[in-house]
């Protein structure tokens, strides 16, 4: 496939942590994302009290947005500074325990129960630790893993999807060639490659 010099590119945990601390964080949406209301009703398929995963989830605003509507909803994020930012932006009370399956992670959730968001690397979550879902909202997460990456995040994604597991998934289209990434250029033959 041709994703120009993309191929081997590697960002590394401490460059997006950097990210976070130095503020530089243009892909965070202040007013949600225009897709996810767009396609709610694809992710809820007249369902009601879903279990809603936000991978690599920053401070995503939608969480509070579906958490309102009744959704309980669970994140991932490597930077504990996003998490905290999230809490704080929206007023909620959380608490912080430790993941006693992932040395050094923490789950920081809102003391309503409804928000229960991870900091840790992705790949340290398996479904023995969160359960399964009924929906994944993906919207800068499988565009922002390295390239040499994806088969194994699409692999994890696949095996914490419940049966009738609705999948959202914002992709960006460009010229590889011209941009270095991320968000990385992922053509739509191999998504469908990757999720089969």
């Amino acid at each position: 496939s041709d994703i120009g010099s993309q191929k081997d590119r590697v960002v590394t945990e401490e460059e997006w942590l950097q990210k976070w601390e130095m503020g530089n964080i243009g892909f965070h949406k202040e007013q949600g994302h225009p897709l996810l209301r767009k396609y709610l009703d694809v992710l809820l398929n007249g369902r009601s009290g879903l279990r809603i995963f936000f991978p690599l989830c920053g401070k995503a605003v939608e969480m509070k947005w579906l958490a309102d509507m009744g959704h309980s909803i669970i994140g991932v994020e490597v930077s504990e500074q996003a998490l905290k930012e999230f809490f704080a932006d929206h007023n909620l009370p959380y608490c912080e325990e430790p993941i006693p399956e992932i040395p050094g992670g923490k789950l920081l959730q809102s003391t309503s129960g409804d928000i229960s968001l991870y900091c840790c690397s992705i790949y340290d979550l398996s479904s023995s630790i969160v359960g399964k879902f009924d929906g994944i909202w993906d919207r800068g997460a499988l565009v922002a893993v390295n390239p040499c990456d994806r088969q194994r995040y699409v692999s994890l994604m696949i095996s914490l999807m419940e049966k009738n597991s609705s999948y959202l998934l914002v992709t960006v289209s460009y010229d590889p060639n011209k941009h270095k990434g991320p968000p990385f250029y992922i053509p739509e033959s191999e998504i469908n490659t990757l999720f089969g």
